[in-house]
């Protein structure tokens, strides 16, 4: 009877513990849901979806440049025996650059000017030769046509030595062209031969940058450049000195593309300040019309879904996102721009799309930053 009602006791303990095993992990299991529910709600950053603009701004790089630049070459070929300036000399009107070889033109003038010597000479028989038939003719000693044909000599003796003065002249000249000199005042930008290299008739030998007035040239892509005109107002930069900012104004626009990049050349015009050096990159930013409004979102809130371009728009009222098809326009220096699928007001989820899922809760504060046509940097919205 006792072995009895000590079996019983010792079931009832066991089965006590089971179930208060059972209940303990039911609770564990409760209490691991919660957590798990709790861990979905994620706080996100966001931006607000401003009122767009419907202006942008437009900024290419670009080089400071002479207006006019002088590609200099001999007006002869020859072998290059000297060469005097240096890249960063100033010239002057005259001043030497170079010179070729003249010994076979001053051959030439000297062969020249022995054919003058010549034709000369034949003038002066061919005078005596005329004169003497005029005289004869004027006694009736000499026909007419003897007269006739003394003239015709002595005006085709003219004629050559005419042609001798000519050709004297030519190779003369070819000599004073064996030196390059400067046409006009500058600076030396380039030097494209050398002492010894032998160049053509008009291969480029030095480049000079005439003094005066500076421009920027860039390069637009063909999707912008009807937004170039000439006389359009620019704003122009300079890297080396963030402080200034130049008034300039677009003097020339390219009326081809270029065969290799596909841009557009732009020249734009600058005021005359010391200040702004040959070779300085520059900044040209102009506004465009964009024709309909654009918003602009950070790259950063973009995602794919489906083969689509989507970004995650939040819900204010139930604090949940869902995912939205965007068209995008082009990309800016810190955003890109969207040319439909926002609306004025809509919360975009700016970083951690690759955690977004329809209908998931999240977190967001009342501080909003709002994105319209010019991308900013985004401010994160943490509770």
């Amino acid at each position: 009877m006792f072995k009895l009602i000590e079996f019983r006791r010792r079931t009832s303990f066991f089965a006590t513990a089971a179930l208060l095993s059972m209940l303990a992990a039911t609770l564990a299991g409760c209490s691991q849901e919660k957590t798990e529910a709790t861990a979905v709600v994620r706080p996100v950053k966001v931006v607000e979806i401003a009122e767009a603009d419907t202006a942008r701004q437009l900024s290419y790089s670009g080089s400071v440049r002479a207006r006019t630049e002088m590609n200099l070459g001999f007006r002869v070929s020859g072998k290059i025996v000297e060469r005097v300036v240096n890249v960063g000399d100033r010239v002057k009107v005259g001043d030497l650059l170079a010179r070729v070889d003249a010994t076979d033109y001053e051959l030439a003038v000297r062969s020249a000017s022995a054919n003058l010597e010549a034709a000369e000479r034949q003038v002066e028989t061919v005078k005596l030769v005329r004169d003497r038939a005029e005289q004869l003719l004027a006694r009736k000693f000499a026909s007419q046509a003897q007269f006739d044909q003394s003239v015709l000599s002595y005006n085709q003796a003219v004629a050559t030595r005419d042609a001798a003065k000519s050709a004297l002249s030519q190779v003369e000249n070819q000599v004073t062209y064996t030196n390059l000199v400067s046409d006009r005042p500058g600076i030396v930008t380039t030097i494209n031969a050398d002492v010894g290299q032998v160049v053509g008739s008009g291969t480029p030998v030095a480049t000079v940058a005439v003094e005066g007035e500076k421009e920027v040239q860039v390069a637009v892509p063909e999707t912008e450049i009807t937004n170039f005109k000439t006389g359009l107002p620019v704003k122009v930069g300079l890297w080396s000195d963030t402080g200034l900012s130049l008034d300039g104004t677009v003097r020339e626009v390219a009326g081809s593309a270029d065969p290799q990049s596909r841009t557009f050349s732009v020249r734009v015009s600058l005021p005359n300040d010391p200040r702004v050096l040959l070779g300085m990159t520059a900044t040209v930013e102009a506004s465009a019309g964009n024709g309909k409004p654009y918003v602009s979102v950070p790259l950063s809130a973009l995602a794919q879904k489906d083969g689509y371009t989507i970004v995650w728009v939040v819900d204010r009222a139930t604090e949940t996102v869902s995912s939205r098809p965007v068209t995008l326009s082009d990309f800016t220096t810190d955003g890109v721009r969207v040319t439909d699928g926002l609306e004025v007001g809509d919360l975009v989820v700016a970083a951690g799309t690759q955690f977004m899922a329809d209908d998931l809760k999240v977190t967001i504060s009342n501080a909003t930053t709002q994105h319209s046509a010019s991308a900013q940097a985004e401010v994160p919205l943490l509770r």
